[in-house]
């Protein structure tokens, strides 16, 4: 039986918007993934405040209603406490995945703080690390990260392969969206804003924003 390879795709979600599920999409285009899962963080870390859990995740379920393979994962929420990936990842291979190819999806902007994240370095030895890279963003890796990248570049089939511990970039569409700037134009009553959060959030998750009054 041929292992599953799995796409991680974790955050705040504080909201989903389009560049997040753009990510996504474009991860499923280049690399040999069977899903992708969103995975909504309990409490990020890096972060003091958040929305509530429920809402992140319902918006999350909202966005990617009719994005195929994208799937909500709700492992870190039910854990709940600070979010660390490493946990996550430690649970997913001593439950539901112990010999899957579980792949971990970040932006170049996520990878360039890699080596700030807790236990970093043991993170590749529980999942692969795919990088999307922006055409014409330039790498902006101190020579920690540089290093580390170096040793574990492969190619997007060889994910495949193994359970873990590669790195592979693949393209990624430009998308100019951010939930600063969504939270940020939601109680902005002009019609540029408007305009703006039509751009930047699906419509049911507009919707939903506005009906339960968030980032007011």
């Amino acid at each position: 039986m041929i292992a599953p390879v799995i796409g991680l795709l974790g955050g705040s979600f504080d909201p989903v918007h389009v560049g997040h599920l753009q990510l996504a999409r474009d991860a499923l285009a280049h690399l040999p993934l069977d899903e992708v899962r969103f995975v909504p963080a309990a409490q990020p870390w890096q972060k003091e405040r958040v929305t509530d859990a429920a809402h992140r995740a319902h918006m999350v379920e909202l966005a990617i209603a009719h994005e195929p393979r994208c799937v909500l994962d709700m492992h870190e929420i039910e854990r709940g406490g600070t979010t660390y990936t490493i946990d996550t990842l430690r649970e997913l291979r001593a439950g539901p995945w112990p010999d899957a190819s579980l792949v971990l999806v970040m932006g170049s902007d996520q990878f360039e703080r890699f080596d700030t994240w807790r236990e970093w370095q043991a993170i590749a030895g529980l999942a692969h690390i795919a990088v999307a890279r922006r055409a014409g963003a330039p790498a902006r890796l101190n020579p920690t990260l540089q290093a580390f990248s170096k040793e574990r570049h492969c190619g997007p089939a060889e994910l495949a392969h193994r359970p873990a511990g590669g790195l592979v970039e693949f393209p990624m569409t430009a998308i100019d969206a951010s939930a600063t700037e969504a939270r940020r134009l939601v109680s902005d009553p002009s019609p540029h804003a408007a305009l703006r959060l039509g751009r930047l959030l699906p419509p049911a998750v507009l919707d939903y924003i506005r009906a339960h009054r968030l980032y007011r």
